[in-house]
């Protein structure tokens, strides 16, 4: 029977067997090596709210935390999110990392008189 991936869509190589963990979106226990993660760090307040804490802060030099979170999903939710896609036959069998897509730091606009 031909294989769909050289990893069969697991990556535990030698190991037998490995703990389930439940998935961010529906709770479906998945295995840890097979769950799509993805971890994110988020501001705890939006734009808006944060522009009027700085405002109205006592200390100059007070940072607020941030949110760190680790996102474990089951297959059918990462592509149901988007988070993966379905790739065709020849695309999954490229061995080479994705393409990385990193966010510009906006620079900041000067004002010519």
């Amino acid at each position: 029977m031909p294989k769909k991936r050289r990893n069969g869509g697991r990556s535990k190589k030698n190991r037998g067997h490995t703990g389930g963990v439940p998935c961010t979106h529906c709770g479906r226990i998945v295995p840890k090596d097979k769950a799509i993660k993805r971890y994110t760090v988020r501001n705890m307040v939006d734009a808006s709210s944060l522009r009027d804490i700085k405002d109205n802060r006592a200390f100059e030099n007070f940072s607020i935390p941030k949110l760190y979170t680790k996102l474990q999903y089951c297959i059918s939710c990462g592509i149901h999110l988007r988070v993966v896609r379905v790739r065709n036959h020849e695309v999954r069998r490229s061995r080479a990392p994705p393409v990385r897509i990193f966010k510009r730091e906006e620079e900041p606009k000067t004002v010519t008189n």
